[in-house]
């Protein structure tokens, strides 16, 4: 599979620039066949799978709340069957929830492995998408990804690389720790110092991020699926024209 087939585009990116067929329309336009959907595009199902046929894309992987994923395991696959994804990833901890030592960390892990453990008995992985809290080290100087993804190896990672670097940490020293457990990355790129629009996000490609190093480690660790996100685009068909033109590259 070529780099181009791998590109996906989280639709989170474009929440504030509907409607949704159109932001479909435009990905499609630009040469994008995969999107990567989150929670808010669910409620009506069939009509959301019937979308992106029509648009020629498919969602191979897709983010999904806790709390759904917790309290409604059932809704959860049948949402997965029907997209036909072949990864789900959890990728938020709300601040008043996430632990403050180890043994917290531990047992968070510990929930995930057991919906990790649900989803692989139907030939789906499952992963965590991390922010910026789980790359800082905790009093005791271990770090919260470490405990997550030790708590079962069942449990898959989607690296945010964005995150990682803002938290000051070595995206490709983590990619090479977790080579074998990540499948998808997300490629968001931060703006150099002193930029404060847009979040301190931008376009990929004209950030501060070395690609030609992290997407050959992230293919070596066993990326399977390369999905574009900006927190917060100001505009986003150029961003998702201009990261795809950088993909083009790699």
């Amino acid at each position: 599979m070529s780099i181009r087939e791998k590109i996906s585009f989280q639709l989170y990116s474009a929440r504030n620039f509907p409607p949704l067929s159109a932001q479909l329309a435009t990905l499609h336009r630009l040469g994008y066949t995969k999107v990567e959907p989150f929670d808010g595009l669910y409620q009506d199902l069939n009509r959301f799978a019937d979308a992106l046929t029509s648009h020629n894309l498919t969602a191979p992987s897709g983010h999904f709340g806790l709390d759904l994923l917790e309290n409604d395991f059932p809704r959860a696959l049948h949402i997965a069957q029907t997209l036909n994804m072949s990864l789900v990833i959890c990728p938020f901890l709300p601040p008043d929830q996430r632990p403050h030592d180890s043994s917290g960390w531990q047992e968070f892990g510990k929930r995930l492995g057991k919906i990790a453990l649900k989803f692989s008995a139907h030939h789906i992985d499952f992963g965590w998408h991390n922010h910026d809290v789980e790359m800082f080290r905790l009093q005791d100087g271990s770090f919260p990804l470490d405990h997550i993804l030790s708590a079962d190896r069942t449990i898959q990672w989607e690296p945010d690389i964005g995150w990682i670097a803002r938290a000051g940490q070595d995206t490709v020293h983590w990619l090479n720790r977790y080579a074998g457990r990540i499948t998808a990355l997300h490629i968001k790129d931060v703006a150099p110092a002193g930029t404060s629009a847009q979040d301190g996000w931008i376009d990929v490609g004209y950030g501060s991020l070395n690609w030609a190093e992290i997407i050959p480690a992230g293919l070596a660790a066993g990326a399977r699926i390369l999905v574009m996100e900006h927190d917060n685009p100001a505009n986003f068909e150029e961003f998702a024209a201009r990261s795809m033109d950088t993909a083009k590259s790699w």
